[in-house]
């Protein structure tokens, strides 16, 4: 209807206003993707507009026969070039090249891992995500594949250089996720609650990360929404073996989803190793929506709501030790709303943001009934300038509103926080081979009342065309636990320093990258316990806390990526060596923490077969055992348990029909059976002892995905790896 709409205009008007010519088409970059606010003109004269939020423009003029059609816009190359306009509407379609600052230049890359495809340093895709066994198609599992992160089967979270997964922010469009894992109970991890087709980036960052962000010790796990939903229209049904969902997408306009999990029929069939009492169940709906303001604005929103319910049978921490009753009922939702717009040619850039989080989880714990509620809510607004095509400046500020509220039988207690932060950064290319980023982060606490000043810096050297090597050091700041704070609302902030230097080749699709870091733990919360060591996860401390605590973690990384040297595969190998050491909690004695290895190797393979439709992948994890508490020996946290291997698969069929797709995939988690073990727990005089395991030895999964649309589908888009 537009380019009819067009077409008549360009006829009719004419008639009226002497003979004109319409020039519309679409900027883009290398890959593709649309340019925002690009000036397009005739040279000369004042005909021009400027790009709208997909790249697209359309303008008249009244040139005739031949003219110069020039394009400029900032961070790329400027472009001249001479048409012939002999027609009445006349389309024209480019790519600009990135200045010096983009293109075949140096890149900050020291303690940052890019699952993108929008930046130099990409090490992942989004699609990865996806398609790496033992992954489960979650965001955080396979970023736990890459080094300097650790898998820790019996606690939630990400584990990054030796620190706890409360050092780890997760963060959606520069808004910080307070609950960004599910629920569950004891010795059991649990997934991330956001699916990877939700984003179009991560950046995953293992230290030394950006002033606009704060209160992690160790690591941000930064995910960035797609700016527009499917390019289509349609619904999309899964079917899995724990569960259905169910999504219907508008044109690059709102996705709306809802699903329902239930694994007590998958779990009647595969051996287990938990008593369940209810089997993990959850449901939830989302919805996202994209709507374009004026030429270069954007608004996008997203909401998620779900509940889950699971109950088990564990081993008590009492004396008695006997078989008790663990029930969790959640409550979640997340609802986020960002604006993004660019001006002065792109020299400008303003984001802003708004966003609410709430979850609630009832437990029963034997017979003791607790729960525990937050809520959180953020407003942020970062602005951008372009100084010029080598330096450009970034500041912004956030203010968080948090509740906390904690019941555990007679117990209780609540706390509300304001937090308020300011950052500014500064990113100079002093030239093609050198790159500085220097950045200052301000933070504010009322729970505790204290402030900070977080100084950062990051540079980078281009050795040759395609190595560089990359330093980052910063200071780095995180209010207590909540449980701390409840006791003790004088504590003090504890605090992370990073030193990390790495190496990084890219070359021919093959990426080389070794990294050495040091971490230097200061201020952490200790309790003054006379000795005593309590293991109970879901303890509270009783004792009288300060900021005495201390650690340090150091070591290095190597990883390789090789897509270049066998047709159609993919594969990639990381190590990480691990020595760290800290006196925090209750721990009566500087010790290694239960959650670090030594050593964690990971070996990823890939394998796309056209003709078939079909991916294959393999992966196998080798780490070196892990401390454990026991009682009865005489050094603290001495005990290792054995070493954890794991040797996964996945398989994956595409089948292209008219006006539809068919996905069906299958996965197997430790295809060998390995009897791994996380640790071991004892009864308070240390006479009796269980393993802590896995929930299953071995576990397999099957699902298939249909989606019906109303255009072809690009093989492309969903069947490369």
């Amino acid at each position: 209807m537009k380019q009819q709409l067009l077409c008549w205009c360009a006829l009719v008007f004419p008639l009226f206003a002497g003979a004109q010519t319409t020039i519309t088409g679409k900027i883009t970059d290398r890959k593709g993707n649309g340019l925002a606010g690009a000036n397009v003109f005739i040279a000369g004269s004042y005909d021009g507009v400027n790009t709208d939020a997909t790249g697209a423009f359309s303008f008249q003029t009244s040139q005739q026969d031949t003219a110069t059609i020039a394009i400029s816009f900032v961070g790329y190359e400027p472009l001249r070039q001479r048409v012939k306009l002999n027609q009445p509407i006349f389309q024209f379609t480019t790519k600009l090249q990135e200045t010096a600052t983009m293109l075949n230049t140096v890149v900050i890359t020291a303690g940052a891992f890019e699952a993108s495809d929008e930046k130099r340093q990409t090490v992942l895709k989004p699609l990865d995500i996806v398609t790496t066994a033992s992954g489960g198609a979650d965001i955080p599992a396979v970023m736990q594949l890459l080094p300097g992160a650790q898998r820790v089967g019996d606690q939630t979270g990400l584990f990054v250089r030796g620190g706890s997964a409360s050092e780890t922010r997760t963060i959606i469009d520069g808004l910080v996720v307070q609950n960004p894992f599910t629920s569950g109970g004891p010795d059991v991890s649990q997934r991330s609650r956001f699916s990877p087709f939700l984003f179009k980036g991560t950046a995953f960052s293992t230290g030394g990360y950006s002033a606009q962000y704060g209160q992690a010790l160790s690591s941000v796990l930064s995910l960035n929404t797609k700016d527009r939903a499917e390019d289509n229209d349609g619904i999309s049904v899964g079917f899995n073996a724990a569960g259905i969902s169910l999504s219907a997408f508008k044109k690059e306009r709102i996705t709306f989803s809802v699903n329902y999990t239930n694994l007590n029929p998958l779990f009647n069939v595969l051996k287990q190793n938990i008593n369940w009492i209810h089997a993990p169940e959850a449901g939830g709906t989302s919805i996202i929506l994209t709507q374009p303001i004026g030429k270069r604005g954007l608004l996008k929103h997203y909401t998620d709501v779900s509940a889950s319910h699971q109950s088990l049978s564990f081993r008590n921490f009492t004396g008695d030790f006997q078989a008790s009753p663990f029930t969790v009922r959640n409550h979640n939702a997340f609802s986020m709303t960002t604006f993004q717009t660019t001006w002065d040619e792109g020299r400008w850039g303003l984001q802003t943001g708004l966003s609410y989080n709430y979850n609630r989880d009832r437990l029963g714990i034997d017979t003791v009934q607790a729960r525990t509620q937050e809520q959180r809510m953020q407003g942020r607004v970062v602005l951008t300038r372009s100084l010029s095509d080598k330096v450009s400046l970034l500041t912004g500020a956030e203010l968080h509103r948090y509740t906390y509220q904690n019941r555990y039988g007679i117990w209780g207690g609540s706390l509300t926080d304001w937090y308020s932060a300011v950052f500014v950064e500064t990113e100079v290319f002093f030239t093609r081979k050198l790159a500085v980023r220097a950045g200052l982060r301000g933070e504010r606490t009322s729970v505790i009342d204290r402030a900070n000043i977080s100084p950062r810096l990051s540079m980078a050297y281009k050795t040759d065309s395609y190595g560089q090597v990359s330093l980052a050091a910063g200071q780095f700041y995180q209010t207590p636990d909540q449980t701390y704070v409840l006791t003790n609302p004088t504590l003090r902030f504890e605090q992370a320093n990073h030193l990390i230097l790495n190496y990084q080749r890219i070359r021919d699709n093959r990426t080389f990258r070794v990294e050495t870091f040091y971490k230097d733990y200061r201020h952490l919360v200790r309790e003054n316990t006379n000795g005593f060591y309590d293991p109970n996860t879901y303890r509270f401390p009783t004792h009288r806390t300060n900021n005495s605590g201390f650690g340090y973690a150091q070591g290095f990384d190597v990883f390789w990526r090789d897509k270049q040297s066998m047709k159609n595969v993919d594969y990639w190998v990381s190590y990480s060596f691990l020595d760290t050491k800290r006196l925090f909690r209750n721990y009566p004695v500087e010790a290694m923490p239960t959650f670090a290895a030594t050593h964690t190797l990971n070996l990823v393979f890939k394998k796309y077969i056209p003709a078939l439709g079909i991916n294959t992948g393999a992966t196998y994890s080798l780490a070196s055992g892990r401390p454990y508490y026991n009682p009865g020996s005489d050094q603290f946290l001495s005990d290792k348990t054995r070493p954890y291997s794991s040797l996964s698969l996945n398989m994956s069929y595409i089948k292209i029909l008219p006006r539809k797709f068919l996905v069906l995939y299958a996965s197997v988690e430790n295809v060998l059976g390995t009897k791994n073990n996380y640790g071991y727990r004892y009864t308070p005089d240390g006479s009796q002892k269980f393993a802590v395991v896995p929930p299953f030895y071995r576990f397999f999964f099957l699902g298939a995905v249909l989606s019906l649309t109303r255009k072809p589908i690009d093989p492309e888009l969903i069947s490369n790896p």
